[in-house]
């Protein structure tokens, strides 16, 4: 029998990516990311219900485009991937911080854990305000 869920998975989101620059969790209660955290878990909770997502639990890949206004980037590539990537993951492992305040958005993930990326992808594109796009797929397995 084949498997009939989607493979890819890809969405816009408007603003700016979470970013991961220090220690203190993204998910706390309170972080300065906050908002950039419900707006990406909201955006793929959409998408996912769009398609009939359910994440995946094998290899995966990551393809992040930020589309900015010329000459006004805000973060680096690591950051901005790393923030991305933390919110696209399961974040019930996340067991060191309270997570309630993300209500029902605490079950939003797009696959178990960064552990699963074999592949990371960024670029930027000139637009005339901040959004970015996200893909998230399989990568096939090679014997």
């Amino acid at each position: 029998m084949q498997d009939t869920r989607a493979l890819a998975l890809t969405f816009e989101v408007s603003g700016l990516p979470p970013v991961k620059t220090e220690a203190l969790s993204i998910f706390a209660a309170g972080h300065r990311q906050a908002t950039r955290v419900r707006t990406l878990l909201q955006a793929a909770c959409a998408a996912a219900q769009r398609t009939g997502w359910t994440p995946l639990t094998g290899p995966v890949e990551v393809d992040l485009t930020l589309r900015c206004p010329p000459g006004h980037r805000t973060s680096d590539a690591s950051t901005l991937l790393g923030g991305v990537c933390a919110v696209l993951q399961d974040k019930k492992r996340v067991s060191t911080v309270g997570l309630s305040h993300l209500g029902v958005l605490v079950d939003v993930a797009l696959y178990a854990d960064d552990r699963q990326i074999r592949r990371l992808s960024y670029a930027e594109v000139p637009a005339e305000d901040f959004s970015y796009q996200i893909r998230v797929a399989t990568v096939p397995t090679v014997v």
